[in-house]
């Protein structure tokens, strides 16, 4: 069972991360005895709800979820209605409240555009919370794209209060299509898993909410540079491997001038031997 499992999910990693949904719903009829270890497991392509309360869009999730309803970060609601739905401390809402709006301003400087959401939950000794962001493309039919990032993060605030933990597990979900006449179609996808542990000090001047924005800046931009350099120049090299970017006549008469360049370099060293 085990084997299956990581041959299971090592594959669902490697298909086009537009097609998840679908994927993971055929990898499921086809194994049915990994559905919950493949649901819990694999991360999904985030969807958008609108808060008709604040009229603010938020980002969905397993970790907004109780039941069948999600709860919306910017007025605590849950739709549809939820009466007895899990809800953060006072404490903790209030860091949530700041947390999402300082998140709101960082995605639109970052990406401008999107929907983004964070929820904190409380735990024993901290608490955790998920950094969601979302960007679909601008609509171009000649390209389309989406970009997903989910950041999940444990707060352990240690008993001398002047430093706390924080660990991190970041996931980015990429995929590109371009239409263009000249090239066609051409899909281009993928999605990394990074995970990180640091110790912060915590106070006024270094509060939650700055510790845990430093490390997502940190992690997003690796993880772009990272799919820039696996996906993006891979697959540029490939592409100029296959094709050349000069017509045949100017390829022929590149080679003629490089000919008549290396031997008007080997007569004149001959006659300098001499």
């Amino acid at each position: 069972m085990g084997d299956q499992f990581d041959c299971a999910l090592d594959l669902m990693r490697r298909l086009p991360p537009q097609q998840i949904e679908k994927n993971l719903s055929d990898l499921i009829d086809l194994v049915p005895s990994l559905c919950e270890d493949l649901l819990s497991s694999v991360d999904q392509p985030l969807k958008i709800a609108h808060d008709k309360e604040s009229g603010r869009d938020y980002v969905l999730c397993d970790y907004n979820r109780d039941g069948d309803s999600y709860r919306s970060p910017w007025s605590n609601t849950y739709y549809p209605p939820l009466d007895d739905g899990q809800m953060p401390s006072e404490r903790l809402r209030k860091l949530e409240l700041d947390a999402n709006h300082a998140f709101d301003q960082y995605r639109e400087m970052y990406f401008e555009g999107g929907v983004s959401s964070v929820y904190f939950w409380d735990l024993d000794h901290g608490f955790a919370g998920v950094i969601l962001i979302k960007k679909i493309g601008d609509g171009s039919k000649k390209i389309k794209g989406c970009w997903d990032s989910l950041h999940v993060v444990e707060v352990l605030e240690k008993s001398s209060g002047r430093m706390s933990h924080y660990k991190m597990t970041s996931t980015a979900m990429l995929w590109l299509q371009t239409n263009e006449a000249g090239s066609g179609t051409m899909n281009l996808g993928g999605s990394l898993t990074r995970q990180i542990e640091q110790d912060f000090p915590y106070n006024d001047l270094n509060p939650h909410i700055a510790n845990i924005g430093r490390m997502v800046e940190e992690m997003e931009n690796k993880i772009r540079s990272t799919l820039n350099e696996i996906y993006f120049s891979k697959t540029k090299d490939i592409v100029n491997s296959l094709r050349s970017v000069n017509t045949l006549a100017e390829s022929r008469q590149q080679e003629i001038l490089k000919q008549d360049l290396v031997a008007a370099l080997q007569k004149r060293h001959n006659k300098s031997d001499n």
